[in-house]
């Protein structure tokens, strides 16, 4: 058998996650979805547009971001947002209000963005205090600047397959597919998850008409008899529930492809941060019967932001 410069590449890479392992040739067939090589690869395609953009006489894309409070893990998100909008020569703006923030308020300052021509895309990080409704300030925001895609206009342009802003998180997916060529046509994915953030829009997508997509899609959920046994039936699982390697090594066929969106801080004292970050999956007992994976960290995460370049240069495109 011809042996490629492509499979040395994932070999190394298998031996540095999991050294000499019993099951090396299965391991070997294992190819990691690299999140972070896969956005790098749509910054570097966005940079040389908005480079274009700038030779062409039309302004930058300019993306704002709110954030209210001082939660750690929005902190890190919306700072990796900026930084991403920088590489790429978007201008972006952060506003801060404090966690007591009155809605009133907030739904004022939306509303100021929504009507300021030189802003193309707004996203309020989730999630707000109690006290301030999600549902009342994703509605606040304008359709045409939801770069989040969470907007019911967009949530139903989507479902009807009429071109809209598609959650950045699926939309991220999709393009991770996409980058590697995971072939989907057919196959039966299982969605873990139902949420209008993850869950139910990747589902939508992997049995729309397209590529990736025409799947046969099962979603499950907290209410879900027998997760076992109908995750042991998917060619494709996609994790999105939040709980910590709740997708173990038994519930995974061989072969199957598996992509963790689950992200949770769980507490650690090795480390400097004290704490680590876990996925919904297993990764090391799961990963060696894939036939591709997501880590966590590297995989999901980079595309989400990825994906919210995307939206937020196709808004200031659809306005220029």
């Amino acid at each position: 058998m011809k042996v490629t410069s492509t499979d040395v590449r994932n070999k190394i890479k298998c031996r540095e996650l999991f050294g000499n392992h019993n099951d090396a040739s299965y391991l070997c067939s294992m190819q990691i979805l690299d999140g972070k090589k896969a956005a790098q690869a749509i910054k570097d395609e966005l940079k040389i547009e908005v480079a274009r953009m700038a030779v062409e006489g039309k302004k930058a894309p300019h993306l704002v971001a709110i954030l209210v409070g001082n939660n750690g893990a929005s902190e890190t998100y919306v700072a990796s947002k900026v930084r991403a909008c920088e590489e790429v020569g978007f201008k972006s703006t952060l506003i801060r209000f404090e966690e007591t923030v009155y809605k009133i308020r907030l739904l004022e300052e939306i509303e100021k963005l929504n009507n300021d021509p030189d802003v193309d895309g707004i996203l309020v990080q989730l999630p707000l205090p109690k006290h301030i409704s999600n549902e009342d300030v994703i509605k606040a925001i304008h359709p045409d600047k939801d770069v989040d895609g969470f907007h019911p206009v967009n949530a139903g342009k989507m479902i009807q397959g009429i071109p809209s802003f598609i959650p950045a998180t699926p939309y991220g997916i999709m393009l991770l597919l996409e980058h590697y060529k995971v072939e989907t046509e057919g196959k039966h994915a299982v969605v873990i998850g139902r949420s209008n953030i993850v869950g139910r829009p990747i589902s939508i997508l992997l049995s729309s008409n397209s590529n990736p997509g025409n799947c046969t899609v099962t979603i499950c959920h907290s209410h879900t008899h027998n997760l076992k046994e109908i995750c042991l039936s998917a060619d494709i699982i996609v994790a999105a529930l939040g709980k910590p390697e709740t997708v173990k090594a038994d519930m995974v066929k061989e072969g199957a492809a598996v992509i963790d969106v689950g992200i949770t801080r769980v507490p650690d004292a090795t480390k400097k941060s004290g704490f680590k970050l876990k996925g919904d999956v297993a990764f090391e007992t799961v990963a060696p019967k894939c036939s591709w994976i997501t880590p966590v960290p590297g995989g999901v995460g980079p595309m989400t932001i990825a994906a919210l370049l995307k939206n937020t240069f196709h808004s200031c495109k659809m306005k220029n």
